[in-house]
């Protein structure tokens, strides 16, 4: 069929109506400065870790990467913000553990996970079983025997309901089939005044901020939430080389974008990650924040969450634990 000059018009008309922005952008980003949204504030192990990495993607690819703190809500007001951002890959998310837990701990969001990207995991932040080192738990069988043999079970202290050192507890208490009372706290800091006063028997923490507790003998590591041993304190055995393989915590951080980001952009910012967590300054920078570096391209990413999303969403309803 021969070719009109209408059909030629219309044709023209049509290529010029299609949208040639994602296309456009993809080739030349970043060409302006990128703001990277913390669902915390500022100071903490979230912040600083992507503070770090920040300074190697200026430094690879010569522009600016800003933090904008978004604290609150569990990390919804932050999720939320960059769900709903313009996808040009110029506002990521640097999630975090509770982005997997949300739903089933709050119920209805205002943002769907299908409006995020998972990009690539940066780091997982391994959590640690501790207690008063003046207690009589040397070991953790100890520590569940006793647990055991008192009517109303253990007392663990928590930075937060929800939390993942919450969680945690929960699932080593199902697991070991021992009552457990989980008191919420704020924060590490208020945890550690309850556990050195004796008034709970042991506290899931981040190894960074119990350390100095630890190093001055007032804490005692019973073991590593971790799959496997941990290079902020490998003498700490997992929780599975104790018999608990279940038992597996951790927090995490990882880089989101909008869903409807151009794919070029988001593989590009996906072997940037990659790169920056084989550097050995930049590991050893996460490392004295208390985070092992562990990279996970998009797709394992997404496949990651998707099972931790599983896994505490069960921890959460056979607990008890959803907001009503």
């Amino acid at each position: 069929m021969p070719i009109t000059r209408r059909a030629l018009l219309a044709g023209s008309a049509a290529a010029l109506t299609t949208p040639l922005w994602p296309a456009m952008a993809a080739t030349d980003w970043p060409s302006r400065v990128v703001k990277t949204v913390s669902p915390y504030g500022a100071g903490g192990a979230n912040d600083i870790s992507l503070r770090i990495l920040n300074d190697f993607f200026e430094r690879e690819l010569k522009q600016q990467f800003i933090v904008e703190n978004k604290p609150g809500a569990g990390t919804r007001i932050a999720n939320e913000m960059v769900a709903h951002s313009q996808p040009d890959g110029y506002t990521l998310l640097y999630a975090a553990a509770p982005y997997a837990t949300a739903e089933a701990l709050f119920g209805k969001l205002n943002y769907q996970r299908s409006e995020l990207r998972p990009v690539a995991m940066a780091a997982f932040a391994p959590i640690f079983l501790i207690v008063n080192a003046k207690s009589e738990f040397k070991t953790l069988p100890e520590l569940i025997a006793y647990g055991k043999a008192k009517p109303e079970g253990l007392t663990f202290g928590s930075p937060g309901p929800g939390s993942q050192p919450h969680l945690a507890a929960e699932l080593l208490f199902k697991t070991a089939g021992v009552k457990g009372l989980n008191v919420p706290l704020r924060g590490d800091a208020a945890a550690y005044t309850e556990l050195l006063a004796e008034r709970v028997d042991a506290t899931f923490t981040a190894i960074s901020s119990a350390l100095p507790h630890i190093k001055a003998g007032n804490f005692r590591v019973l073991g590593a939430g971790s799959a496997e041993r941990s290079a902020i304190y490998p003498e700490a055995p997992t929780l599975t080389e104790l018999g608990y393989p279940q038992v597996v915590a951790t927090g995490w951080y990882g880089f989101m974008a909008p869903a409807a980001t151009p794919s070029p952009i988001v593989e590009r910012l996906q072997e940037l990650v990659l790169r920056a967590l084989a550097d050995a300054e930049v590991k050893n920078k996460l490392l004295a924040q208390g985070l092992d570096a562990h990279g996970l391209r998009g797709p394992e990413f997404a496949a990651f969450i998707d099972a931790e999303t599983t896994k505490w969403s069960r921890v959460i309803e056979d607990a008890g634990l959803r907001e009503k």
